[in-house]
């Protein structure tokens, strides 16, 4: 699939550096269904689960790619597989239970039987009933198996891509994001829980949040109020060698532990810097990496990031579910050799983050006020210049909007698109 036969609207980039953002792109529904074909179908590695996630033989979770639904398994012989979640009769979705542990993925609809390898191994009354009936003799199971992604696994983080031309890897990730799934992953986790949250809004909206690390010390008032993570404190923004990937840190000491950590929030009307907590415990930071930072978000392309906010480790990953809709889920771990005081405390702090986090609550917020007041100016653009214009480059401050150009950027180059021009591939 090509997207060749779509045909989209020509929603004009005026700066080639994609510091001028057409509204229509967040709400065209031919865009969206253009991005499932060239982004999510394209040469991209999507994350799709954790390797922690199905420890055993016949283990699955389903999952999406997109919006195209997804089994990912481990079969008898310990190998990972993923497939689409369709069966090969009539369509159908084959395994509706969200997780489990089975022999075969069974379609209701007609009871058509796949392997945990993809393979057609049941189809009833094949041959008909005495004589009449059934499918032609010549018809072949091996032929109509499920759709296989092809898979990568990095540190037990398993990826998928259905492009026969998608780079390797590690060559799509590039050393930074390679080294921080390494970081996040550097010893065996456990699964702690998950969190889903709907909203309704571009996908797009939230990428954008996700490599926005201005609007961290600013929307989420928690953060400012506590010393999280504030614009005048240490941090910054790091991306791969297109600007595809970022990473949006925050360390201890420095800016934000001095006099000077409330500066520049007179104008804001953000309130008492001096409120304090009646249980502090719950912002306390147990060092348990190399390095210094204890807020780490890795922004991957296309729709996942790697979570660290203080000792609360995740995976969240993007769900399309129209150019109005996305789902976002976070699988929250720690590691298999914490005890029971350090689970129980990034279980409290896991609730910084989600629909109803002390931190991120906003998050879903903004997306869906961005987009309801968007709705009726396809042809007007968001303003993207914190940090300048011109070229992508690593920031050494949390001011900027550079990070999410080096996402439209890579974006356009998938979609066809020349930022500056009006035309498409």
């Amino acid at each position: 699939m090509n997207g060749a036969a779509l045909a989209a609207p020509h929603y004009r980039f005026p700066a080639a550096d994609c510091s001028r953002i057409p509204y229509g792109m967040y709400l065209d529904a031919d865009i969206y269904a253009l991005e499932q074909i060239r982004i999510f179908h394209g040469p991209v590695w999507n994350f799709l689960a954790l390797e922690a996630e199905i420890p055993n033989p016949g283990d699955f979770r389903v999952v999406a790619v997109g919006d195209t639904p997804v089994i990912v398994d481990r079969a008898r012989d310990g190998s990972i597989h993923a497939m689409i979640n369709r069966c090969a009769h009539r369509g159908s979705i084959v395994q509706r239970a969200l997780h489990g542990n089975c022999k075969v993925h069974t379609c209701c609809y007609h009871q058509w039987s796949f392997d945990l390898t993809g393979r057609l191994v049941g189809v009833p009354f094949q041959k008909g009933v005495n004589g009449h009936g059934g499918l032609p003799a010549d018809f072949d199971k091996s032929c109509h198996g499920l759709q296989r992604l092809r898979i990568a696994t990095l540190k037990g983080v398993i990826f998928g891509t259905f492009a026969d031309d998608t780079p390797p890897l590690e060559e799509f990730l590039g050393p930074l994001f390679v080294r921080q799934v390494e970081r996040l992953f550097h010893k065996p986790i456990r699964i702690l829980g998950y969190q889903r949250q709907r909203i309704f809004g571009n996908w797009k909206l939230y990428t954008d949040n996700l490599r926005d690390p201005n609007h961290g010390g600013l929307l989420h008032m928690f953060q400012i109020t506590f010393g999280i993570a504030r614009l005048s404190g240490t941090g910054g923004a790091r991306m791969d060698d297109d600007g595809k990937h970022n990473l949006s840190w925050a360390a201890q000491g420095g800016r934000a532990d001095d006099d000077t950590a409330t500066e520049g929030y007179d104008e804001t009307g953000r309130g008492d810097m001096n409120i304090t907590l009646r249980d502090p415990s719950l912002l306390r930071y147990y060092k348990e990496f190399p390095d210094t930072l204890t807020l780490a978000i890795s922004s991957l392309f296309p729709a996942s990031a790697l979570q660290q906010i203080g000792n609360t480790l995740a995976v969240r990953q993007i769900r399309t579910r129209s150019a109005n809709e996305f789902e976002i889920v976070s699988t929250f771990f720690g590691y298999e050799d914490d005890d029971a005081a350090m689970a129980r405390h990034r279980l409290r702090k896991a609730n910084l983050a989600g629909p109803a986090g002390l931190v991120s609550m906003e998050d879903g917020e903004a997306v869906e006020l961005v987009h309801r007041a968007i709705v009726r100016d396809a042809d007007q653009h968001s303003v993207v210049e914190f940090g300048g214009r011109g070229p992508i480059k690593d920031q050494e401050n949390l001011i900027s909007d550079v990070p999410m150009r080096g996402f439209w950027l890579h974006y356009c180059k998938l979609m066809g698109i020349t930022p500056g021009a009006a035309s498409w591939a």
